[in-house]
């Protein structure tokens, strides 16, 4: 969904063009996985941070136009939203110092960002959900000037056959509201991972994935607030699903088939089933026709990246033009610091190794059912939810972080050959943050609950805690 497209309008014939488009380019796909001929050079990582510009009261500030015409940073894109941009920076090798090569260069991007931003009066803030945003700012006079944009609302309303898009979350307290366009979508911003497999071992990623959703959307929570209610510990995930709510085709399309979905099931014989399920479960958002050859999959991929899994499968290509397997964890929240992030894609990267050389899969011993419900647990609760894990048995998953996954985490580091000082650093963060309990989620619960304040100040003061570069669970209550 990078991409941008020529046209914002479709006629039926160019839906039929795209669909057999997709249909050709699928069947290729699975040639592809057949004759295994994707990319062995495996161990890299990567990510994506959405990111809020504010202005000096913590509200949103709609000008990443001119913001981005300043930086002149093609790493550096917008987002759905005039006040969202996105950071993206190099993949690196999975091994040495990649951990704080991350840091180092992410701290850079954001710093350059940060002092164009303050040339336009603005302020750069990562977090999950900006609790200062309204759902009046929610428009599309907001919307980003492309394309891709605009015909994605009109499809989605489209689909949905004119009816808006209910809003109904149910957390600490209830919101229910109605709203006319997907910019719900724009008020969940993440941190999302990426990671490059070999494709011996795509099938054992993927769910892997699946099953770390539930300890990695707990230890990063980061977004109780939306519209002033105090709703789930990351409330991101229920807006996200709600903001994009249409499914499958014909009668399926209020059915199970979600395009913003934790998946169907656990991949069985290869990751090539989630794009078979893309070509024949979901219609097509998007048909911008390409004429770049089957080989780029170009049809295939904008399909896919309409389809907003909470771990999505991705196709890309090396540097040689060798097509290579990444799966893409969307369910981390971005901020609350730099180091955080890193420290978040620390555990993932090595607990993601250490269950793909598990004796036993995980997906063997962890229903897909009881994987799903814990997401949807910790997603409500974070480290205070209670789950049923590989062994059967159900516990906190906060001590099954600390006794369990911390360890795991460490030694699929050790097996990607991570340096031990960058090793015992970030895991140090992660195992302060589970103990002191302190998520980007809590500090924001507790800051209210101390200063009984409103939104702008709780906004100021977690952006000057940003600022201070401090993992959070460093961070004070005192007023900022």
């Amino acid at each position: 969904m990078g991409q941008e497209i020529r046209e914002s309008h479709f006629t039926p014939e160019d839906f039929g063009a795209y669909a057999e488009a997709l249909r050709v380019e699928t069947a290729l796909l699975g040639e592809w996985f057949r004759q295994g001929i994707f990319s062995p050079r495996d161990r890299m990582g990567g990510f994506e941070l959405e990111a809020w510009l504010i202005d000096s009261a913590a509200r949103p500030a709609a000008i990443n136009e001119q913001f981005l015409a300043r930086l002149d940073n093609p790493m550096v894109v917008p987002e759905l939203a005039r006040f969202n941009v996105e950071l993206n920076d190099y993949p690196q090798h999975l091994w040495g110092s990649a951990l704080s090569r991350f840091e180092a260069s992410l701290g850079s991007t954001w710093e350059r960002c940060r002092r164009v931003a303050a040339e336009l009066d603005t302020r750069l803030l990562m977090i999950g959900i900006l609790p200062t945003v309204r759902e009046s700012e929610l428009t599309q006079a907001n919307m980003s000037d492309m394309k891709r944009y605009r015909a994605l609302n009109e499809q989605v309303l489209r689909l949905r056959e004119g009816k808006p898009l209910a809003l109904d979350i149910h957390g600490r307290e209830h919101l229910k509201t109605a709203h006319e366009s997907v910019m719900l979508e724009s008020a969940t911003t993440s941190f999302q991972l990426h990671i490059k497999v070999h494709p011996r071992h795509a099938l054992r990623a993927y769910n892997a994935s699946l099953v770390l959703s539930a300890p990695m959307v707990a230890l990063a929570a980061n977004s109780p607030y939306l519209f002033g209610h105090d709703l789930w510990d990351e409330t991101r995930i229920p807006l996200f699903e709600q903001s994009v709510s249409v499914g499958g085709f014909a009668g399926a399309s209020h059915g199970p088939m979600r395009r913003v979905t934790f998946g169907s099931g656990y991949v069985r014989n290869s990751i090539f089933e989630c794009f078979t399920e893309n070509e024949q479960h979901y219609p097509v958002l998007l048909p911008m026709t390409f004429n770049e050859g089957l080989e780029q999959m170009s049809h295939l991929r904008l399909h896919n990246g309409t389809i907003w899994r909470w771990n999505r499968p991705l196709i890309g290509f090396d540097y040689d033009g060798i097509p290579h397997l990444r799966i893409e964890h969307r369910v981390v929240p971005g901020g609350p610091s730099v180091v955080d992030l890193i420290a978040n894609a620390a555990f993932f990267f090595g607990l993601s190794q250490a269950l793909i050389d598990a004796e036993i899969p995980p997906e063997q011993q962890l229903p897909f059912d009881r994987a799903r419900d814990n997401f949807y647990t910790a997603a409500r609760h974070s480290l205070e939810a209670p789950v049923i894990w590989l062994d059967g048995k159900k516990g906190p998953i906060r001590s099954l972080i600390l006794e369990q996954l911390l360890p795991l985490a460490r030694r699929g580091l050790e097996t990607l050959e991570i340096d031990v000082i960058d090793i015992d650093k970030y895991l140090a963060i992660i195992a302060a943050r589970v103990r002191s309990t302190q998520t980007g989620t809590a500090w924001q619960r507790a800051y209210v609950a101390r200063h009984g304040v409103g939104m702008e100040a709780l906004t100021e003061a977690y952006y000057q805690r940003q600022e201070g570069g401090q993992p959070v669970h460093e961070w004070s209550l005192n007023r900022a």
